[in-house]
């Protein structure tokens, strides 16, 4: 990373957060705010906490634009924005899991992350509470007859990440399915906070592993905001290009996994092939095959050679080939289309109500994408289409990757015609005398990824607040499956491929 230690301030005092100013609201100003998102003139992007006030973003659909407000808690504790807008309620019980602020009115007083094996209540909070005891978590309950109930995880038959599911079914039926999340917690709020800024961008990196690329461009993006960073243009498409590659990679191997679960083993052979294609072009490229690391406020580490650029193009042309012949393969199979055409539907409403991103909401009605909504360099100078559908079954998330595929592949064509030269990173300075505050919305490939910081003068980090598209996700993912059969449910789940790590911070 290329910066210097000290740089004489130009402004006469800091902005308080960039590129979306942050305000600080009243209780009435927070609830008036809260009861918007309940009608939906708002969409809630993130709530969370420090150790004595919260802060909540939300999108202004109309204009596109993000607005981040501030409550301060003296009195720890905070109006409940659940209450009113239930979307909100995991995000409050894991603020006061790791800050013991109190959401005032919550329906749900349940610890969320905590698991009670911390060895200590409220670890960034301003006071620690010493517990070595495991409380008891007590699930919601379901009434009717006859009834029975499945447990499943936290460990599972295959090689994934640890997640509860907690099924009442009725038969085959699924009457209702809750979730218990949080085993891979890993303490990313506190780790953030006083580290150095590239310590910090490798644990944004970290954060979930199969969209390195997204944190890391988030990441990248809050502190070059805060600090008013010119990045290269060539490392802008740099950054766009290794963005595409992870998001075809990650497709190609969900819609094979996906074709697995419903027993089309064929078709996840031939999704592996051409997602190990792209991992192998991937480090060839750029020197690791999740690209991990290479993305750095300022620029990019790396730089594309020209015989890779003759790689990708050969990569590209191949995967055009072969993709038609997929597709076919994919809808011309009576049998796998019977396994997903109708299976796990989620409505518009409900995607819209959750702010849901990514394959998933755009499967149901929701046609976001920071890539166009927010705009960010170099996507505004590219021609794609977003896929869409409004069936909202699994089948239509699998046709959106489709389409997201082929976005993605015109992408890279026109990275690869149209990339400038130039250098690749950016000198740039922190101030003298004043902290600093940056946001970024980045599209990944599950969907946007939200990142506000705030850094001191001398380049660390006092807090990073990193959400993962999953935390709106996962609670539909209880509604997908229900009035389903218990063994559809892991064509749901694939279908959604939330991430465990991305959600338990």
């Amino acid at each position: 990373m290329n910066f210097a230690s000290k740089q004489t301030a130009t402004q006469s005092s800091p902005p308080s957060c960039l590129p979306w100013p942050r305000e600080i609201v009243d209780k009435a100003s927070w609830l008036a705010l809260a009861e918007s998102l309940a009608k939906g003139e708002r969409e809630l992007l993130s709530l969370w906490g420090e150790t004595s006030c919260v802060h909540m973003a939300v999108l202004e659909p109309r204009e596109p634009r993000l607005r981040i407000v501030t409550f301060e808690c003296p009195e720890d504790s905070f109006p409940s924005v659940g209450r009113l807008h239930p979307p909100a309620l995991r995000l409050e019980r894991a603020i006061h899991d790791l800050y013991g602020l109190k959401p005032e009115g919550t329906p749900d007083h349940r610890a969320w992350l905590d698991h009670g094996r911390w060895g200590v209540r409220q670890p960034c909070g301003a006071r620690h509470e010493i517990n070595t005891v495991c409380d008891p978590y007590t699930f919601l309950t379901t009434e009717g007859e006859p009834l029975h109930l499945i447990p499943v995880g936290p460990v599972h038959a295959g090689i994934i990440e640890p997640g509860h599911f907690r099924f009442s079914a009725n038969g085959e039926t699924v009457v209702r399915l809750e979730e218990r999340l949080g085993f891979v917690h890993k303490g990313v709020d506190r780790l953030m906070g006083g580290a150095s800024i590239e310590r910090a961008a490798q644990i944004a990196a970290r954060v979930s592993g199969d969209s390195t690329v997204a944190y890391s461009l988030a990441f990248a993006q809050a502190v070059e905001a805060a600090f008013d960073v010119a990045v290269p243009p060539r490392a802008t498409y740099l950054r766009a290009l290794m963005a595409e590659l992870e998001r075809l990679a990650n497709h190609f191997g969900d819609i094979g996994a996906i074709c697995n679960d419903a027993a089309f083993a064929l078709m996840h052979a031939q999704r592996g092939l051409v997602r190990e294609r792209i991992l192998r072009e991937a480090a060839s490229c750029f020197g690791h095959r999740l690209m991990m690391d290479r993305i750095a406020p300022g620029g990019t580490v790396v730089n594309l050679r020209q015989d890779n650029a003759a790689a990708l193009y050969a990569l590209v042309d191949w995967i055009e080939l072969m993709t038609p012949r997929l597709i076919a393969l994919f809808g011309d199979t009576t049998s796998l289309q019977d396994r997903t055409v109708g299976t796990g539907v989620i409505s518009e409403a409900l995607v819209k109500q959750y702010a849901c991103g990514g394959y998933i909401g755009r499967a149901s009605g929701r046609a976001f994408d920071a890539r166009k909504a927010i705009g960010y360099a170099p996507y505004p100078q590219f021609a794609f289409e977003i896929g869409a559908s409004k069936e909202g079954d699994v089948d239509a998330r699998v046709w959106v990757r489709f389409d997201e595929i082929k976005a993605s592949l015109k992408i890279v064509r026109q990275i690869l015609d149209e990339a400038p030269g130039g250098p690749v990173i950016g000198a740039w300075a922190l101030p003298e005398d004043w902290t600093r505050e940056g946001a970024a919305l980045v599209e990944g490939f599950r969907g946007d990824v939200f990142v506000w910081l705030r850094i001191r003068a001398d380049g660390v980090v006092q807090r990073c607040h990193l959400r993962d598209p999953s935390w709106f996700q996962w609670p539909l993912l209880e509604a997908a499956i229900k009035d389903n059969i218990v063994a559809d449910f892991p064509l749901c789940n694939k279908s959604f491929n939330c991430s465990y790590s991305g959600h338990d911070l």
